[in-house]
């Protein structure tokens, strides 16, 4: 099991931008890692306090196979200066081993995290740590 991060901002607040930026994150995030929803264990969505549109989960469900992944929407917590109109996503998933984790942040997010926007290597397991001592 592996965890995904991502995040995308939108312009504005319409259900419009949100279905657009929230369709394009989860585009990007099962062409990235190669998941299928029948993979996925749960996703949460965050989104700052000034985007109340529409729930991210929402869209996400009119998905193909989105309909049977257990989803939830929060509020991200407020911190003054943060990055505003952003729509967070935490995926936990089963990925095969070989399989490179690769986050998203895209449009204005890509400022969260510039050092997670790239192909992630996956955390060797206890076991291969202990075999190399």
């Amino acid at each position: 099991m592996q965890a995904i991060r991502g995040a995308t901002t939108v312009l504005e607040n319409t259900v419009e931008a949100m279905q657009e930026a929230v369709m394009e994150i989860l585009d990007e995030l099962e062409k990235r890692n190669q998941l299928h929803p029948r993979d996925m264990i749960s996703v949460t969505f965050s989104v700052t306090p000034d985007l109340d549109a529409i729930f991210p989960a929402a869209i996400a469900r009119h998905r193909p196979d989105w309909d049977k992944v257990p989803m939830i929407d929060v509020q991200q917590m407020y911190v003054q200066g943060s990055l505003e109109k952003c729509i967070r996503i935490l995926v936990h998933a089963y990925i095969k081993s070989s399989t490179t984790v690769s986050h998203v942040y895209l449009r204005h997010a890509s400022q969260l995290r510039p050092d997670w926007n790239l192909p992630q290597p996956l955390q060797a397991s206890q076991s291969t740590i202990e075999s190399k001592v």
